[in-house]
């Protein structure tokens, strides 16, 4: 079992935070003392403080800014098809 602590400001991951949970893609944004702010990527995006002993089964992966870019081409392009669903 694995836990937030393991992670690094600034990286992007995927993870599993329960054996039969869905994989989500996260993003650690600050760390301090005893705490994470993660921004969860889903329909929408949000973000969420955890402790840095709440627990993980899974990191699938730490991702390379290649597949970032890579993500956020697909992720931007996505968000763009549905604001323009919403205007008609």
């Amino acid at each position: 079992m694995y836990s937030y602590a393991l992670l690094e400001a600034g990286c992007h991951y995927l993870i599993q935070e329960k054996e039969d949970a869905p994989i989500h893609l996260i993003q650690v944004g600050l760390e301090t003392d005893y705490c994470v702010l993660v921004t969860r990527f889903s329909d929408e995006e949000s973000m969420e403080w955890k402790k840095k002993t709440d627990p993980i089964f899974d990191i699938l992966e730490l991702l390379s800014d290649d597949k970032i870019k890579d993500w956020q081409a697909i992720y931007n392009k996505d968000a763009y098809n549905y604001e323009e669903e919403d205007d008609e």
